[in-house]
């Protein structure tokens, strides 16, 4: 019987996985190519043959998927596995219906086939969509597992922006493990709260060797999700978190809303700067589409250090990038700082990009009067530090989760904005948590 040819649509993450798990060692199977969006300069490569496997020895190219329908074609392909996230149900289908013109067929894979089994237990924290405060709930449910005397261990999502055969499995626990690996300004952002509190942090292309790593030193293994991708591991628990600001985009995501339905308990994050009206669409939306979920309430308010200084200024305000980029938030903590502390005016930065930074906003054109923080490599850096530098402002309000200071020069008067997740009333956190050690006793 000949071989099915495949392609895996992907964004240097799920896809890698998908492949690992599923195909790597598949004799039926031949991954012709993997391809490459959302991310910049991520194609064009190869899924090294160190990680490929015995089944291509020549490793496996990475391509942009605006080559995807021509692969079809030339090589004959059968099927096309869809493998990145927090993408609209609309364009997921448009993607699947020229697939399907194409003379292939469109294949989403299921969450249970591509979760790997821990012997420790794990908690998972996933969203909705990018920006949802995904990020701040992990901190905290790492800070209540560590009040309980848990030793937690955090797994990344992947985030393989460099060198892919040194990228298999990589353990982050201080600054100078990520001067180490020549991490981008994007895993950066996820790494340094970690570190901070004390926090060991896996992250990769091998997820079943890195979960085999991580359990010799964890108690409890803490899935720190991207995007709103599925957990890669098979969870004990589960808290997905969801955004008032985007009402409706929990059941029109993929695969934000197979987040939604495996949750044992939702986060409705940022309840005070929303409207109370959108706030009320998504707790009935949870209640439709998972009746048994415990829901939380919370808020991520915001702390700016000499945040006074901001009061009658023009600022550039820096934002998380993902969450401006592909996330399509149009605001973020920033500006929320920016018009709690009194600014004048929100300086366009567009004018003043140079770079990368201008084709980020060529690809996203509905960005608006923001900088997104993208760093993938280090010429983005650059162009970052760049434009910032180059803006005509007052001052720069960086509401990234790291400190960018330590990244860039920036030349200009600058504040940072820091958000903790702060539960609002019951249930909290410490409530699912406590309840849940309860049950796995001693296993964790």
């Amino acid at each position: 019987m000949a071989k099915r040819n495949i392609i895996v649509m992907g964004a240097a993450g799920r896809d890698f996985h998908n492949f690992n798990v599923l195909y790597r060692h598949d004799p039926d199977v031949n991954v012709v190519a993997f391809t490459a969006a959302q991310i910049p300069d991520i194609d064009d490569r190869k899924y090294p043959a160190s990680l490929a496997g015995e089944n291509y020895p020549d490793g496996i190219p990475i391509r942009p998927e605006a080559d995807l329908i021509e692969l079809i074609q030339d090589h004959d392909i059968d099927e096309v596995v869809f493998s990145y996230s927090d993408i609209s149900y609309q364009t997921l289908m448009e993607k699947a219906a020229y697939v399907m013109a194409a003379g292939a067929r469109f294949t989403v894979e299921g969450a249970a086939p591509t979760m790997i089994e821990s012997s420790k237990p794990v908690v998972s924290i996933v969203a909705v969509r990018t920006g949802c405060g995904k990020s701040q709930t992990t901190r905290r449910v790492a800070q209540l597992l560590q009040e309980q005397g848990k030793k937690v261990v955090a797994i990344r999502h992947p985030m393989p922006y460099g060198d892919l055969s040194k990228q298999e499995c990589m353990r982050f626990a201080s600054y100078e493990d990520l001067d180490l690996h020549k991490t981008t300004i994007e895993e950066r952002e996820e790494f340094e709260p970690h570190i901070d509190s004390g926090i060991v942090v896996y992250c990769g292309i091998d997820y079943e060797t890195i979960i085999r790593q991580a359990e010799q030193e964890a108690d409890v293994i803490l899935w720190d999700g991207g995007n709103n991708d599925m957990s890669f591991y098979r969870a004990d628990l589960t808290i997905t978190v969801v955004d008032p600001h985007r009402p409706g985009h929990e059941l029109s995501y993929y695969p934000g809303q197979t987040n939604l339905l495996l949750a044992d308990a939702v986060v409705i994050n940022k309840i005070d700067s929303a409207d109370p009206d959108a706030v009320q669409t998504v707790r009935e939306n949870i209640r439709a589409y998972n009746p048994d979920a415990i829901i939380i309430d919370g808020a991520s308010p915001l702390a700016v250090e000499n945040g006074d200084d901001v009061r009658g200024k023009r600022v550039l305000v820096v934002e998380d990038g993902p969450t401006l980029t592909h996330g399509e938030m149009a605001y973020g903590a920033g500006v929320v700082a920016a018009q709690k502390f009194g600014a004048s005016e929100l300086v366009d930065p567009r004018p003043f990009t140079v770079g990368s930074i201008t084709k980020t906003f060529e690809t996203y054109p509905d960005i608006g009067t923001l900088l997104p923080a993208m760093g993938y490599g280090d010429q983005q850096v650059k162009d970052l530090e760049e434009t910032i530098n180059k803006t005509d402002c007052d001052m720069v309000i960086v509401a990234t989760p790291i400190d960018l200071s330590r990244m860039i020069d920036i030349k200009k008067p600058w504040v940072r904005v820091r958000y903790d997740l702060e539960e609002i009333g019951r249930p909290k956190l410490d409530d699912v948590i406590g309840e849940w050690l309860n049950r796995v006793g001693s296993g964790a």
